[in-house]
C-alpha cells in the first residue's frame, strides 16, 4: 500500500511539472496562462481531495479488520485457556 501510495503521489507530482512547463512555453499571454494555471491547481487539489478521503475510508476499513482479527485471537485464546483448566480434570 505504501509503495501505491508513493506511485500515485509522483504520477500527480509528475503531471504537475509537466503541465506547469507546458503552460509556460505555450504562446499566450500571462492572463492566460495564469487562469489555466489556476484551473490546474484547482484540479489537482480535488484530485488530492479524493485521494486523501480514498485514504481515510482505507484506513477505517484497516482498522476495523485489525479489530476483529484482535477479538478473534482473543476467543480462540479464551477457548484453549477453558480447555487448559478442564484439562486437569478429565485426568482424574
Amino acid at each position: 500500500m505504501k509503495n501505491t501510495g508513493l506511485f500515485l503521489g509522483g504520477l500527480i507530482l509528475g503531471a504537475a511539472a509537466g503541465a506547469a512547463l507546458a503552460l509556460l512555453y505555450a504562446p499566450q499571454t500571462g492572463e492566460d496562462t495564469r487562469r489555466q494555471i489556476k484551473i490546474k491547481i484547482d484540479e489537482l487539489e480535488d484530485e488530492l481531495d479524493k485521494m486523501r478521503e480514498k485514504l481515510k475510508e482505507k484506513g477505517t476499513e484497516m482498522k476495523e479488520d485489525a479489530r476483529k482479527r484482535v477479538q478473534d485471537l482473543e476467543n480462540r485464546i479464551e477457548k484453549l485457556m477453558e480447555e487448559y483448566r478442564k484439562a486437569p480434570e478429565k485426568a482424574k
